[in-house]
Parts: C-alpha cells; structure tokens; sequence
C-alpha cells in the first residue's frame, strides 16, 4: 500500500500535481506567502479557539517550515509571519 501524495504548501492529501485546490489560484498557481499565511492561521484559530494571534502565527509559521513549499521562505526562516 502506497501513502497518498501531499501538497507541498499544506500537507493535505492529493491525487496529483504538487499543491492542493485550496494552495492554488484560479490559474492553478500556488498563492502567495501572504494568502497562505493567513488562511493557515484562520485555520489554526479554528482549531485552537483560545489561542492569541501570536501564538497561532508562531504554530502557523512552526508547520509551514516543515512543508516544501515554505520552509526556504524569508519569513519562515526568520520566524516572523
């Protein structure tokens, strides 16, 4: 049994390709740093409701650097959203 591919920018499975539908635009190219950023930190606040925004940008920017996409990007690197 083979483990499904993942989208290099979220971790989400996928059938094909390097990016998921929600990583992409209407093009099919990955979005920007910024769109990113902020839909994984919606995205984290949902799941931790009682967290600061600090402290999901830290989560947020924690996980990105461990997807392909993002862990070379300048703000990952340095940690600072």
């Amino acid at each position: 049994m083979t483990t499904a591919p993942a989208c290099e920018s979220c971790g989400m499975p996928i059938e094909t390709g390097g990016y998921c539908g929600h990583c992409t635009d209407e093009s099919g190219q990955l979005q920007s740093f910024d769109q990113r950023f902020e839909r994984m930190v919606a995205w984290q606040a949902r799941r931790d409701p009682a967290a600061t925004r600090e402290e999901l940008e830290r989560q947020t920017l924690s996980y990105m650097a461990t997807m392909p996409a993002w862990r070379d990007h300048p703000r990952v690197a340095r940690g600072d959203g």
